[in-house]
């Protein structure tokens, strides 16, 4: 008896506490404004005093040699990738 009525105060305390949360949530989205640094047009002096010459690919120090190591790199990487993945599918398959 004692149990029963345990059962049914446990049930009323969650039926009100439901009721409380579900007027309480509200679905959707929300988000924050967007932060704006310095208060500018996002590209003040001391922030961002590099970017008036970060992409002068002109004045870049050994430019030949750093732009063919890049490539050379990109596309070694592109072939070996694909060419590592089949050989070990392959050897999985034929181990299993």
């Amino acid at each position: 008896m004692a149990l029963n009525n345990g059962f049914r105060s446990a049930a009323r305390v969650l039926k009100s506490s439901d009721s409380l949360l579900s007027k309480s949530v509200c679905r959707g989205f929300h988000s924050t404004g967007v932060k704006r640094i310095g208060g500018g047009h996002g590209h003040d002096e001391p922030e961002y005093i590099h970017a008036k010459h970060m992409y002068n690919l002109d004045k870049m120090k050994n430019r030949p040699l750093k732009m063919s190591l890049a490539v050379f790199s990109v596309f070694s990487l592109g072939v070996a990738i694909p060419v590592f993945a089949v050989v070990f599918q392959q050897k999985k398959t034929a181990s299993g």
